[in-house]
């Protein structure tokens, strides 16, 4: 059934995020990537992690409860790999070190065909898709991995949750092949904590195999959820710890106290990104079928994936690009009644005047 979203004009919802981050004591370049940041997930229509869930992870971790620092300055160590550069983000805002890094990682590839930026002391960045998605549309292969905030996932036959929603993110500069770049981007949990919030928010239930309660129980109430479950079983549970791994050899801590205050006040409790960027000519093995150039390989492998019966097959990252499509169409980004709503207490914290539904307009999608 379609669904009433309301047309919010995107200087419109810019001003109130870099007001909102403004109001939380941020510099000028955090509140420019955190509103950029905003307003890209919107766009694409990645509605678990927008400024609602952005701002709300900066009040139960960020600069509300003294973890996060606004105006920290990245520290970049000493390495002696060139194509690696090792940063100590000091728990600045993880959108703008995010942006900073996968630029990093782009300049590195330019000049060594790779380039990859590990960054300790880090916050969260939030929807990693955005990020390996900037660099696919500027021609480059990418791929980032982050530890969560908090633990909130139980490992595979286990019932405590020790392990972040950790996710993976990779994006293919695919768009002249097919129209738009391939992004490959999930966490590790069966679904995002955001779409749980998102669940609730909207009154709705969880699916089967999402959540379970405070006693390990399965449970479909997002009220009631207090642990994810990883998805596959033991393939996403091994996905999970892939991201763990990363950050205990970037110099994570224990993940069962992340984002808490509990054991030794010595250990560690920050999250830890890890990026990556390959330039396209650092993959080119000059022998490609019947004379084709890298290029038309591209789009010749990804419409023999799609051939043979399978033309209905969806495409990582096509979603997000109709709905990049349906935010052009309507010249705005797309929020329901109940994302407007919380909008309202953002602008009420920012001291800006809460939005009206009535004075947008609306849209059937």
């Amino acid at each position: 059934m379609p669904e009433t979203y309301y047309i919010v004009p995107k200087e419109k919802h810019d001003v109130l995020v870099t007001r909102a981050y403004l109001s939380r004591g941020y510099d000028a370049g955090e509140t420019a990537a955190g509103a950029r940041f905003c307003s890209s997930a919107s766009y694409y229509g990645i509605r678990t992690h927008n400024a609602i869930k952005a701002l709300h992870l900066d009040e139960l971790f960020g600069s509300r409860v003294g973890r996060w620092k606004p105006g920290a300055k990245i520290e970049k160590l000493p390495s002696r790999f060139a194509a690696a550069e090792i940063w100590n983000a000091h728990f600045k805002l993880g959108q703008a070190v995010a942006y900073e890094a996968m630029d990093a990682c782009m300049k590195l590839a330019d000049q060594f065909g790779v380039g990859m930026v590990s960054v300790d002391n880090a916050t969260h960045y939030l929807w990693g898709g955005g990020y390996v998605m900037d660099a696919a549309l500027k021609g480059y292969l990418a791929y980032t991995n982050c530890t969560s905030a908090m633990s909130e996932v139980v490992p595979f036959g286990g019932k405590t949750p020790t392990m972040g929603t950790n996710p993976h993110s990779w994006g293919f500069p695919t768009q002249d092949a097919i129209g738009f770049p391939i992004v490959i981007d999930w966490a590790t949990s069966t679904v995002a904590m955001g779409r749980v919030q998102q669940c609730k928010r909207e009154g709705k239930p969880l699916a089967p195999g999402w959540a379970v309660d405070a006693q390990g129980n399965p449970t479909t109430d997002p009220d009631k959820a207090a642990a994810l479950l990883p998805f596959g079983a033991h393939k996403g549970y091994g996905l999970g710890l892939i991201d763990e791994l990363y950050a205990a050899f970037i110099g994570g801590g224990l993940p069962a106290i992340r984002g808490t205050t509990r054991g030794d006040a010595d250990e560690k409790r920050c999250s830890t990104f890890y990026f990556q960027v390959i330039h396209p000519e650092a993959l080119n093995g000059r022998n490609f079928a019947k004379g084709r150039t890298q290029a038309q390989n591209v789009k010749a492998v990804i419409a023999d994936i799609l051939g043979h019966g399978n033309e209905k097959c969806l495409l990582p990252g096509q979603p997000e690009a109709r709905n990049g499509e349906l935010s052009r169409k309507h010249g705005g980004l797309l929020f329901t009644k109940a994302e407007i709503e919380e909008f309202g207490l953002l602008a009420r914290e920012a001291g800006e005047p809460a939005w009206n539904l009535a004075e947008f307009k609306t849209a059937q999608v």
